[in-house]
Formats: C-alpha cells, sequence, structure tokens
C-alpha cells in the first residue's frame, strides 16, 4: 500500500468543544503536537457567542454537552454559516445518534480516544 502524503496543518485552527477540562486540555497538547493550531471551548454557549468562527478549519465537538448535545450545536454553527467540517466525539453512540450523525455528514469517533483516529479525521477534513 502507498504511504499517503502528509497534509501541511500549519496554520489550520481545529476548535474543539468538550465540557471536560481534562479532555479539552489533552486534546489541545495532543492536537498541538500535531501542528494544529487549538482553540477549545468548555461548553456549547461559550462556543456559540464566539464571534470570530469562520476561520476554523475543523470543529470537534463532543456530543454530551450540558447545554445542548453537539449536533445541535452544529446546527446553530451551520445556520450562521460557518462550514467547517466537523467531527463528532462521544462514548457509545446510539443508532439514532449514529443515523443523525450520518445524515449531516459528520463522522462519528469514539472515546476514548485511542490511536490516531481524530488526528486523521482531522487531517481528512483538511485535505477535503
Amino acid at each position: 500500500m502507498p504511504a499517503q502524503a502528509a497534509v501541511p496543518v500549519r496554520n489550520r485552527l481545529v476548535v474543539v468543544i468538550d465540557d471536560d477540562p481534562a479532555v479539552c486540555n489533552s486534546l489541545k497538547f495532543s492536537l498541538e503536537v500535531e501542528g494544529f493550531t487549538v482553540r477549545d471551548y468548555s461548553s456549547a454557549n461559550d462556543l456559540l457567542r464566539e464571534p470570530e468562527l469562520a476561520d476554523a478549519g475543523c470543529l470537534v465537538i463532543d456530543y454530551h454537552l450540558p447545554e445542548m448535545n453537539g449536533l445541535e450545536v452544529l446546527n446553530r454553527l451551520r445556520a450562521r454559516r460557518i462550514a467547517a467540517p466537523a467531527i463528532l466525539i462521544t462514548s457509545h453512540p446510539s443508532a439514532a445518534v449514529r443515523q443523525r450523525a450520518a445524515e449531516a455528514g459528520v463522522p462519528i469517533i469514539e472515546k476514548p480516544l485511542l490511536g490516531n483516529a481524530l488526528v486523521e479525521g482531522i487531517r481528512n477534513a483538511f485535505a477535503e
């Protein structure tokens, strides 16, 4: 199998939203080590109050947020014409969540986030 060319990530902004500070910190650190620029938010409301999201290259959204679920957050962002590709992260997604995410064109990466699945998903999002 031929090796895939690395997608350059410098100056590529990944927006992470997760209400668990440990997850946010871990994702921010690991994605920055991979060369991404990361902006993290601990709540849906904090993210939705942010006026400058048009420069986001990829959204990484936790499904289980206190204010609303990740797909609802994404719908609100799409209503604001934020068209960045998104990845939903969650533990044990139900069939209904999987179906709704598929209908929205959003891949799901299951927690715990082991291996390179998230980084590969983000690189693929930038490549598209």
